[in-house]
């Protein structure tokens, strides 16, 4: 799959605990952007962070929370993008969205099967 230099990047903040049909809620979102055959995706997991309701979490040790802040990204054009808004806006009960314009410099994979 190729990807032009004018790329989207859809943000998703969600917190770890999260969960959708038995699974981590930013699992199912990898799995629906696989599922969609979207571009990639990553999740990253924060060491700090607040919403909404203004409650802090964070990874420190004598504060550990239950419940960190996770982003997942995925990149890719517009309109194949707009094919998961309808889940997430399903899924997502609480937390925040985002889309931004990206500027893609490589976008290539082995053809090499990893195993």
């Amino acid at each position: 799959m190729n990807l032009p230099e004018a790329g989207m990047l859809l943000r998703i903040f969600v917190g770890e605990s999260d969960i959708y049909k038995g699974k981590a809620l930013y699992e199912q979102i990898v799995l629906k952007a696989r599922e969609l055959n979207l571009a990639g995706a990553t999740v990253t997991r924060g060491i700090m962070g607040f919403g909404a309701n203004s409650m802090v979490h964070t990874a420190k040790l004598l504060q550990l929370s239950e419940d960190l802040p996770v982003i997942v990204e995925i990149v890719d054009i517009e309109d194949r993008l707009n094919t998961i808004i309808p889940f997430l806006d399903e899924v997502v009960k609480e937390g925040l969205i985002t889309l931004e314009r990206v500027r893609v410099i490589k976008y290539r994979h082995s053809d090499e099967i990893k195993k």
